[in-house]
């Protein structure tokens, strides 16, 4: 059950990178706040993948510190080697 819901949190958030306008739903994909993502990053069962867009990461000046950088626009290619035995978190701007 929780791998479940675990790939389906990971279709709607590819889906919302595939569709830049589903982004502007917030009721759709399970977002978290700062706090929780923070208490997350010491945890080895979960995996952070930055997949904001290059110009974005490129002038971000805050990055989250062990997240693996993809790039949106190839999600097709990436998507299918997320680790399934780990929590997955997508961060977007």
């Amino acid at each position: 059950m929780q791998k479940a819901k675990l790939w389906a949190m990971v279709l709607m958030f590819g889906l919302a990178l595939m569709f830049p306008w589903a982004c502007a739903s917030s009721e759709k994909a399970p977002r978290q706040d700062k706090e929780t993502l923070k208490s997350w990053l010491s945890d080895p069962k979960v995996a952070v993948f930055d997949v904001r867009s290059p110009g974005d990461w490129e002038k971000a000046t805050i990055k989250i510190k062990g997240a693996v950088r993809q790039d949106p626009k190839e999600v097709k290619t990436w998507a299918a080697t997320l680790p399934k035995d780990k929590k997955i978190v997508l961060y977007c701007a």
